[in-house]
């Protein structure tokens, strides 16, 4: 079954409507779906998506929760859950890039979709084209 992996810039797209990428995400999502395509993200993206829906967008906190239970349990998500390996090897691709301004969540989902033979993200962050990646949503 064909995968496509869901950034933190993705879910927040597709969960608020007032992202000016947000019918483009919701859309995208929705071929997604009918195509039988699964949904990859990681249990680091939820974190970042949390902290970045309670700080930045300042969204109530039970929307926001009923949001994150929204993704854990839709059937049509897999979230993988970063493992010592994993997470060993997105040090390392931190650590070998000084160059990008790639952060530690960045460089999991990158070693996620790199084991996974995932090639496009449903994202804003230009991090994923910069890493080899297809970034679907552009600004």
């Amino acid at each position: 079954m064909p995968e496509l992996f869901v950034d933190t810039a993705g879910w927040v797209c597709h969960l608020d409507a007032s992202q000016p990428q947000h019918a483009a995400a919701s859309t995208l999502l929705g071929v997604c779906l009918a195509e039988g395509t699964r949904l990859l993200t990681t249990n680091y993206v939820l974190i970042e998506l949390v902290a970045l829906l309670n700080s930045r967008r300042r969204v109530p906190r039970g929307d926001m929760i009923a949001g994150i239970d929204a993704i854990r349990t839709w059937q049509h998500a897999t979230i993988v859950h970063v493992d010592p390996a994993i997470d060993a090897a997105a040090w390392a691709l931190l650590k070998s890039r000084p160059d990008k301004r790639w952060s530690l969540t960045d460089c999991v989902s990158f070693e996620v979709m790199r084991q996974r033979g995932v090639r496009e993200a449903l994202t804003t962050d230009h991090h994923f084209e910069k890493a080899g990646f297809v970034r679907l949503l552009k600004p």
